[in-house]
């Protein structure tokens, strides 16, 4: 439940943002009056994102247990490289996201077309609904039908809306920098965790060689699939059944936050290792490679890093709309300007 709460949380207010955003600039300039084909969109999205949840929640009934197992592989890995690319995406365009929007807004309106402003709501949405639906089907498919893991997501994604209306309504201020950084390493190990599991039902379906193949390598004194170094690499890298019961709270919670399971194959371990390695690396490197703030402007960064998730809410024009101080470069001698 946790560990959906804080997906909800997170992809709930990068669209609350968003949408904060696009509301507040039409607002700005004047033209309230084509709020109503922004919600069109908006409310479209949501609808496309449930109705790709019911689709993979009734549509798999129909299905073979081993087509369910290679369809469930599958849209697991679908998920993994969304959310690796949305984390990316975030990380790149999260300081210029608001400028491109009202770019996308004007052009729109310039253009006159109705159907403009309706697609702007619904791509600018569409992404995270998407993005969310699969990652909650696969956190649930790996965890049985539990009603914990949607109640979960529902209440991140209901805190996320108000949270999204106090920002917009100026009535609380959060750092965004540090909550995207922090949700998206978060993400970066449910997201290994969710290609751990996917490798997992590929197994199990046969579409890759492991522990229920006849790859397997087998004790020969237990017969059974040889567990450890024995078994590398289409076998059991360990078994802790014995000690940590599957299904229980203390396995749910492991695997729900690093994707730990009680008994894992090689394949899943070695995925999971080089999904940390090289997307964690590339994220942290993300997080160190934005410049150091100067005392000069850190306000003003800081006022911008607001002006996100605020979306410039009121009427009037914002004092961060003006333009940002970078005539008055800071001296390269700096030692802080070195340091970045």
């Amino acid at each position: 439940m946790f560990a959906t709460f804080l997906i909800g949380l997170r992809e709930g207010l990068e669209a609350a943002l968003v949408v904060g955003i696009l509301v507040a600039y039409l607002t700005r300039v004047g033209r309230r009056d084509v709020l109503p084909r922004l919600w069109m969109g908006v409310g479209l999205a949501i609808a496309l994102a449930l109705g790709i949840g019911a689709i993979l929640t009734f549509g798999a009934y129909a299905l073979t247990s081993q087509a369910q197992e290679l369809l469930g592989g599958l849209l697991s890995l679908l998920t993994v490289a969304m959310v690796t690319w949305m984390i990316f995406w975030m990380q790149k365009t999260a300081r210029t996201m608001k400028r491109t929007l009202e770019g996308g807004i004007d052009r729109a309106l310039s253009n006159g077309g109705a159907w403009a402003i309706v697609a702007i709501g619904f791509i600018s949405v569409a992404r995270e609904g998407i993005e969310t639906t699969l990652l909650l089907w696969s956190m649930v498919q790996s965890f049985g039908d539990a009603p914990a893991a949607l109640l979960g997501a529902l209440l991140g994604l209901a805190v996320a809306v108000v949270l999204g209306w106090l920002l917009a309504r100026g009535m609380v201020r959060i750092d965004l920098r540090t909550f995207f950084a922090w949700t998206g390493g978060f993400l970066v190990v449910v997201a290994a965790g969710v290609l751990a599991y996917a490798i997992h039902d590929l197994q199990e379906a046969g579409a890759l060689p492991g522990p229920f193949t006849a790859a397997a390598p087998i004790d020969p004194v237990t017969g059974a699939v040889a567990v450890g170094w024995a078994a590398f690499p289409f076998g059991w890298a360990f078994d802790l059944s014995g000690a940590i019961a599957p299904g229980s709270w203390l396995a749910t919670i492991l695997q729900a936050t690093v994707g730990f399971m009680p008994k894992m194959s090689w394949l899943q371990v070695i995925a999971w290792v080089l999904y940390m390695a090289i997307v964690g690396t590339f994220f942290v490197r993300g997080l160190r490679r934005r410049p150091v703030r100067t005392h000069s402007t850190a306000g003003t960064q800081s006022a911008a890093t607001d002006a996100v998730g605020a979306g410039v809410a009121s009427a009037s024009p914002a004092p961060s709309s003006s333009p940002e101080p970078s005539s008055s470069p800071e001296p390269s001698s700096s030692p802080e300007r070195q340091g970045a």
